[in-house]
């Protein structure tokens, strides 16, 4: 069986998954992280130089580096990993997709939207070797148009398609998102076997928890889930999710994160003056 061990970001509520076979010490990092101070524009990498802390200390070699999805609330530490460990990058492969609708947002004329800058492009049915354990790929959009979950043993890392039960499920109304396909995806994750572990992206502090989790299971999300439970039909989802997603605001890093995580975590390029720039095109978010 997998070992785990998880990281939690309190700046942007996101989790970290190190993920390894204890027999060969062969790990994976699912969604890991850079560290973004907007006030400042300053970057910082403690929060991925932590897992890379914790695989030393447990003897681990890291493989793979799987996001899920290119996140719109905090910027992938993808590249930095990859740079730092030799690891692979993979994402799902509809990726280009998302590439093609924000790449011109920011002026990246030169880039170009096949996916090169990541060095797998997941399928649905796809599978990596994780040592002696194997990661399976289930293409899970919705939120957005390449997500895709990663089941390992009898965990699933979901992204941000689920939350905790009382939570609910990812907002919907991202460029290629659409609420009924999220919801078909909902439903592929939660026709595993019920004691399949879930291992959500975020946590948030609903009213009446006082601290955050980030595991649940197939079972408990289908009887408790509170958008997304049992008896719950597309239509009834449909109706709700959207009309949650038309009170929400843009994530507050969306800017910053989706021009670096389309990029697979790394920085656009210098321009003439050798600077880097993280860019903010104004009054064009909701035009693409």
């Amino acid at each position: 069986m997998a070992n785990l061990k998880a990281f939690f970001d309190a700046a942007t509520n996101t989790v970290t998954y190190l993920v390894w076979d204890p027999s060969t010490r062969a790990a994976a990092v699912i969604d890991p992280i850079l560290d973004f101070d907007p006030n400042g524009a300053r970057l910082g990498t403690a929060s991925a130089d932590a897992v890379i802390a914790a695989a030393a200390e447990l003897d681990l070699r890291i493989d793979w580096i799987l996001d899920t999805h290119a996140h719109a609330d905090h910027l992938s530490g993808a590249d930095y990993l990859r740079r730092q460990t030799g690891a692979k990058i993979g994402i799902g492969a509809h990726i280009t997709h998302v590439q093609k609708a924000f790449l011109p947002l920011f002026g990246a004329a030169p880039d170009h939207p096949d996916g090169h800058v990541f060095d797998l492009l997941l399928k649905d049915g796809d599978t990596l070797p994780l040592g002696q354990l194997m990661i399976r790929v289930l293409h899970t959009p919705g939120h957005t148009p390449a997500c895709v979950t990663y089941l390992i043993d009898d965990m699933a890392f979901v992204g941000d398609t689920l939350f905790m039960p009382d939570y609910g499920t990812a907002r919907a109304d991202f460029p290629g998102g659409d609420s009924a396909t999220l919801y078909r995806s909902i439903r592929k994750i939660l026709a595993l076997p019920p004691e399949t572990r879930i291992f959500v992206g975020h946590d948030y502090l609903p009213a009446g928890r006082d601290h955050f989790l980030w595991e649940t299971t197939v079972a408990e999300e289908r009887a408790r889930n509170v958008h997304i439970h049992d008896g719950v039909s597309e239509d009834d989802f449909v109706a709700l999710r959207d009309a949650r997603d038309r009170t929400l605001a843009a994530p507050r890093l969306i800017l910053p994160s989706l021009q670096v995580n389309i990029r697979a975590g790394a920085l656009p390029p210098a321009e003439a003056d050798g600077q880097v720039y993280l860019k903010l095109p104004v009054n064009r978010l909701g035009s693409v």
